[in-house]
């Protein structure tokens, strides 16, 4: 019943920024929520219950995340950059714990509490330069995704607090994270108005989309479109320890089309649909031009322009900490449904296009203007001049620009919120309308 909520509370002071449900404990006599708040206040609920929670305490809470199939392990990120892992069933004492340091990376540092009694924090991150923005699980649990204000994305191996891929966004400080269904890509959104593509096997960036006018402050993918799953005849699934299938006929068994759908809202108001294509993941090798006799063999060792198709080069070395990453599933198939939301194409089209902050980026790299470009996040460690043009932060031109299926104005005030469900799509926005949008057919 919308009218009648189940809990309703009403703070003094203190602004909720965050907070998320316990999926793996929720049931009908325990539903535990946690809360973060401006102040750096942790509230954990038992809405079920009606008690009052716990509190713990630091900087201003960006983002909240229980563990994966955990029942009192939940992370909480602050404005300080820093992130700490709690339990909830321990105390938290009135002052800081000392800490010893565990490991140490490029860009983050791991510490543990230091205390002959368990205690919260049990576990402090600190990651990359200025707030910590959000976080994510990748599917299996095992890597965690960090985006920060200094514009990287860090993705870490969650247990061994390894370093297992690194990257940069193009301009300002990154804001959203997520993960795709099957754990192969990454997408982040930001300051510079862009969703970026991050392939988490490969360890670059496949692809970048430009369709906001501003900062961009929610990613999500869609796992319900087209209903693509694993391949039966993947090596990861089929046959036992030991055993060895013989491979398929391409002719008579082909794989299916590889296509994700994932979605962005940002402060411009505008919800947009994408999708990340065979094409533009796998591209044809380029044919090799016949020689003519007038035409002089390149030298190698030349540097060789890059075009617009997928062709960096594998950025093998860049992060000396990296691990290989665990066996990936196969990539989801089947071509995902289309919805019905783009407007025909007119003036409204026209001018998104000339007025899209993307086209006064020069293609060596500066920004002259643009919605997102007043506000560019604190400088982080690695030098943006340095970082633009290699493998952790490609050019514009360097690899394939992707157009919004759908793009949008869905509210008045800045979108915050995008979430994925079987029926619908709901967003949020910094007005406090929560909406819910019917797929097409629906």
């Amino acid at each position: 019943d919308l009218h009648r909520p189940i809990d309703r509370r009403i703070y003094q002071g203190p602004q909720p920024t965050c907070h998320d449900f316990n999926q793996f404990t929720a049931g009908a006599t325990t539903v535990p929520l946690l809360v973060g708040f401006s102040a750096g206040q942790l509230q954990c609920l038992d809405l079920a219950k009606k008690d009052p929670g716990k509190l713990f305490n630091e900087t201003r809470v960006t983002f909240v995340k229980w563990l994966p199939r955990a029942e009192r392990l939940f992370l909480a990120s602050h404005a300080s950059g820093h992130l700490y892992l709690y339990d909830s069933s321990q105390p938290c004492g009135a002052s800081s714990p000392q800490y010893n340091l565990l490991t140490r990376g490029d860009g983050f540092s791991v510490f543990s509490c230091k205390s002959k009694t368990p205690r919260n924090p049990l576990l402090k991150w600190v990651v990359g330069q200025g707030a910590l923005n959000e976080f994510a699980f990748s599917p299996d649990g095992r890597s965690l995704a960090c985006v920060s204000q200094d514009g990287c994305l860090r993705v870490f191996h969650f247990q061994s607090m390894f370093l297992q891929g690194m990257m940069k966004s193009y301009f300002g400080g990154l804001l959203c994270v997520c993960w795709s269904p099957d754990g192969r890509y990454v997408v982040t959104g930001g300051e510079d108005d862009l969703v970026t593509v991050w392939s988490f096997a490969e360890g670059r960036v496949v692809a970048r989309g430009h369709g906001h006018k501003s900062w961009v402050n929610a990613v999500a993918f869609d796992p319900f479109a087209g209903g693509g799953g694993q391949s039966l005849h993947s090596p990861e699934l089929s046959g036992g320890e030991g055993e060895e299938e013989p491979p398929l006929d391409p002719i008579t068994h082909p794989s299916p089309p590889v296509t994700y759908r994932f979605g962005s809202a940002g402060q411009d108001t505008q919800f947009c649909l994408w999708d990340l294509s065979e094409d533009v993941l796998y591209p044809p090798p380029p044919r090799p031009r016949p020689l003519s006799a007038s035409q002089d063999v390149p030298s190698p060792g030349l540097p060789r322009s890059l075009s617009r198709s997928n062709s960096l080069p594998h950025p093998g070395g860049a992060i000396s900490t990296r691990i290989p990453p665990p066996d990936l599933p196969p990539p989801l198939g089947g071509c995902l449904a289309t919805l019905t939301l783009r407007e025909p194409q007119g003036a409204a089209e026209k001018e998104h296009k000339r007025y899209h902050s993307l086209g006064n980026i020069s293609r060596s790299g500066e920004k002259t203007g643009g919605a997102g470009g007043a506000g560019g996040g604190s400088r982080g460690a690695l030098d943006p001049t340095k970082v633009l043009g290699t493998a952790l932060c490609p050019r514009i031109h360097e690899v394939p620009l992707l157009e919004p299926l759908v793009c949008k104005k869905i509210a008045h005030e800045r979108l915050t919120v995008l979430l994925f469900l079987e029926d619908c799509i709901v967003t949020a926005c910094q007005e406090g309308l929560i909406c819910a949008w019917a797929r097409p057919g629906k």
